[in-house]
């Protein structure tokens, strides 16, 4: 029997990296929905971009993972297991401010990958636009909505309705890809895909900065800005009685994050929560920018976005925001309004005894969180009361993770063709039977012809006595 085809993603990405291990049959590769998770693995630490000035240490993190991933994959196999690394955000403002340092993080992951036996086909940073349509990819592959089983002896496809959206929530970015019912007015913002025999013009833009980490960093730095005590800050998304010092450099140190008019005296601050829900949420609102030029419908920031189409899959962040939550069983948008409020309201020792088990970082921004990824989905891509329900909020789908790591591999293996498989059509049951009866009948003739000419010239002779 043919052996299993192994491949490996590594998702580096801004605030953590993840090796993924996928498999598939030889002898299936252009079949839709038959690539299977068989393992990932979390590189312990930072994101990559987190080691710009100690660059040996990104790529000596990745090796434990890389240790794990061969002990799935069989030796015999490993130097044909095809093995990428994708860096996505973290990278591309890493890039913004120090294009060398960038090179130099790439160069040692590069070389620790290198030193295992697999075909490593190199690292690099994907684009926005390519983010979002391989996590699009990835959700409807899994879904097996690009591709239509056999009916009736042909491929139909599925009406492009069924084909869903993606939401993607990062540390540094976050990206909406969907197919609008609509031509797409702005080129920058579209993707052509053709899979399977049909031709894709999908939706896509990612917004660098509104990822998670960098939206709470800019959140905290227009709280310092907007203090009329500089070194006295108030957070109203921080639970009440929550308290710590932050240090200006460490706030100030990203291209998302622009330094105040008049630089602070001062070393630290002293951050206290305040727990306002509203004041929370108007601060939130104030990082995006809602106005949009007349004669188009835009997202924030101006930028152009089709009205929302169809269903969504919301992924990554925007889960584990509302999972924390248990709101990702498609609740009604008031009782999700109504439980971040809950959130909002509460004090740190009732956050802190709610949640023992949990990271206190992650508790101190629940609230924050939360209430940026719902602004994001309802202000910022114009989700509604209706439409809110057609958002599910997943992890995984078909045992496989979410993201874009597994529509960026089977994009560059070429591993979803661009045309319609060509199939071996076989002969249904009843056509079968007919050929096995229509080959009966032309044996027994044949043999009734070859007993008529040995009788005749058995007679012929006689005679001839």
């Amino acid at each position: 029997p043919c052996l299993p085809q192994y491949g490996l993603v590594f998702d580096a990405g801004s605030t953590h990296t993840a090796l993924y291990i996928y498999q598939w049959p030889v002898d299936k590769e252009n079949g839709t929905g038959i690539v299977s998770q068989v393992g990932s693995c979390r590189v312990s630490g930072p994101g990559i971009s987190s080691y710009a000035d100690n660059p040996a240490e990104a790529g000596a993190s990745l090796k434990p993972c890389l240790d794990e991933a061969m002990k799935i994959v069989p030796s015999e196999q490993q130097r044909e297991t095809p093995t990428y690394l994708g860096a996505t955000a973290g990278m591309r403002l890493l890039r913004e401010q120090n294009s060398t340092k960038a090179h130099q993080v790439f160069a040692e992951v590069a070389q620790a990958i290198g030193e295992y036996p697999v075909d490593f086909r190199g690292a690099q940073i994907l684009t926005g636009n390519e983010e979002g349509s391989f996590g699009w990819i990835t959700v409807n592959y899994l879904l097996e909505t690009l591709v239509k089983v056999w009916a009736g002896g042909k491929l139909t496809h599925l009406p492009a309705e069924d084909v869903v959206g993606a939401l993607d929530l990062g540390g540094a970015s976050t990206q909406i890809t969907f197919l609008p019912g609509t031509t797409i007015d702005d080129s920058s913002t579209r993707s052509l895909l053709r899979l399977y025999g049909t031709n894709y013009s999908i939706y896509t833009h990612s917004y660098l900065c509104y990822g998670q980490k960098q939206a709470l960093k800019m959140l905290m730095a227009s709280l310092h800005q907007g203090s009329p005590t500089p070194q006295q800050v108030s957070h109203p998304c921080y639970p009440k009685g929550y308290q710590e010092n932050v240090t200006v450099a460490d706030l100030y140190d990203s291209p998302c994050v622009s330094a105040p008019s008049t630089p602070s005296p001062a070393e630290f601050f002293t951050v206290t929560g305040t727990g306002d829900p509203a004041v929370c949420n108007s601060s939130i609102q104030k990082l995006f920018n809602f106005s949009c030029g007349a004669n188009r419908t835009c997202g924030f920031n101006g930028v152009y976005q089709p009205p929302v189409r169809g269903q969504f899959f919301a992924f990554s962040g925007l889960y584990h925001d509302f999972h924390f939550l248990n709101l990702t069983e498609s609740q009604a948008l008031s009782s999700v309004n109504a439980a971040i409020r809950q959130l909002c309201n509460s004090s740190w020792e009732k956050v802190y005894k709610e949640f023992p088990r949990k990271n206190r970082t992650l508790l101190r921004d629940a609230c924050a969180a939360s209430s940026y990824a719902l602004a994001l989905l309802l202000q910022g891509y114009k989700f509604n009361d209706t439409t809110w329900f057609n958002i599910r909020f997943v992890r995984q789908v078909a045992d496989v993770d979410v993201g874009w790591t597994l529509g960026y591999m089977l994009n560059l293996t070429n591993m979803i063709p661009s045309e319609t498989p060509q199939r071996v059509v076989g002969l249904q049951r009843s056509n079968w039977i007919a050929a096995t009866v229509l080959l009966a009948i032309m044996v027994i003739l044949i043999f009734c012809l070859l007993t008529a000419i040995c009788c005749q010239k058995n007679s012929f002779d006689y005679e001839t006595l």
